[in-house]
């Protein structure tokens, strides 16, 4: 039976993706000097501003104007042309420091709040993703690409992508739909732009799954000249479907930017990924997801959940091994994967998942879940 599974993604200069950016920017900026830093960085911008808010505990010393204009100038959005501009954006600080309440628990290794975090992984593709976001970001990702390396210099920062692809039974065919709209200069030939487009992003990054019934939707509306940091507000995390798996699997509500890893809504959802991963590598199942819950104050998951597809080994063996090799307190999942580091501002386009160079993407658990076959 064929189907139909499409995903979103945005370009780095996304307002939304702004937000996210200049959140993780501000934490890797408190870990790089002070690795026990208490995060929670919220970020809003719209036309002419930027509103950094929430609560950080740290004995690092942070400009937060000087990383805000950074990140925005490091996107490309260095002229008004853009229609924003690292120069002569406004940028507002409301930080207040974390509540003692919440301190006392993570304090001791215990969770910070209640949560549902979710893992997944698939053996479709090499980067075990599944391929409708895996693809999206890899279309964004070379936008943004041929926009800074001057292949397309008339593309400006913000953009989305979208990608529809046809499966058969549960196996992927090909892609069938493919849709981008991305800023651009006022004196540009709209079919210009959509030739260009087209062959160096599009079948640059898909050249293996399209075909001559692909369908290509390219700046459908027309002119994309004022970017949405003008038109439209961004926040910090408003994108999490996209951050995660592309509406494939389930997602708990927890964003990730800004957070430190002492939040179970980023850490926790990193170690599911990497269980997840890792038992799709073993060969159990050709789809795993995991689900890990936590309460406030109690040090371990209250509980876990395994579902597999197509699997050789039952779910409650799975579960047994997790809890006898993985310890998933907060404060075990913090130094298993290593995340005391300023590692997280790369993480806030494209892809948390599915990259090469996050511990937990690592396959090192591999041999021991092939120990259920």
């Amino acid at each position: 039976m064929k189907h139909f599974i499409s995903a979103e993604s945005v370009t780095c200069g996304h307002p939304d993706k702004i937000c996210d950016q200049i959140s993780d920017a501000i934490l890797d900026a408190c870990l790089a000097e002070d690795p026990e830093s208490r995060v929670a960085c919220e970020c809003m911008t719209t036309t002419g501003t930027i509103i950094v808010s929430g609560e950080i505990t740290t004995n690092a010393w942070v400009n937060f104007q000087d990383i805000a204009r950074k990140v925005v100038s490091d996107i490309g959005y260095t002229s008004l042309e853009a229609g924003f501009s690292a120069d002569d954006v406004s940028v507002q600080i409301l930080i207040n420091s974390q509540s003692p309440d919440i301190a006392q628990w993570v304090d001791t290794g215990w969770a910070g709040d209640q949560g549902i975090m979710f893992g997944y992984a698939t053996n479709e593709n090499e980067a075990y993703m599944p391929t409708p976001i895996f693809l999206a970001h890899k279309l964004a990702r070379r936008l943004e690409e041929v926009r800074k390396n001057g292949i397309l210099p008339y593309l400006q920062p913000d953009g989305k992508t979208q990608v529809s692809c046809e499966y058969e039974d549960g196996k992927l065919l090909r892609v069938a739909t493919v849709v981008i709209s991305n800023q651009h200069k006022a004196d540009v030939d709209m079919w210009e732009l959509r030739a260009w487009v087209e062959k160096e992003v599009i079948r640059h990054e898909l050249w293996d799954l399209i075909d001559d019934k692909t369908v290509f939707h390219i700046n459908p509306t027309g002119k994309f000249v004022i970017g949405w940091p003008k038109w439209d507000a961004g926040l910090t995390g408003r994108k999490i479907i996209i951050d995660t798996y592309g509406w494939i699997g389930r997602h708990g509500g927890g964003a990730f930017s800004g957070k430190d890893p002492s939040k179970v809504d980023r850490s926790a959802a990193y170690m599911a990924r990497y269980l997840a991963k890792n038992i799709v590598a073993a060969e159990l199942g050709d789809t795993c997801e995991i689900q890990l819950a936590y309460a406030i104050g109690v040090v371990e998951p209250v509980s876990i959940y395994v579902d597999i597809t197509w699997g050789i080994a039952q779910e409650e063996k799975i579960i047994e091994c997790i809890r006898s090799h993985f310890d998933l307190s907060q404060r075990w999942i913090i130094n298993f994967l290593d995340l005391k580091k300023p590692i997280f501002q790369k993480t806030a386009t494209y892809w948390h998942f599915g990259r090469d160079d996050v511990s937990w993407e690592e396959l090192k658990s591999v041999e021991l879940f092939k120990s259920l076959k």
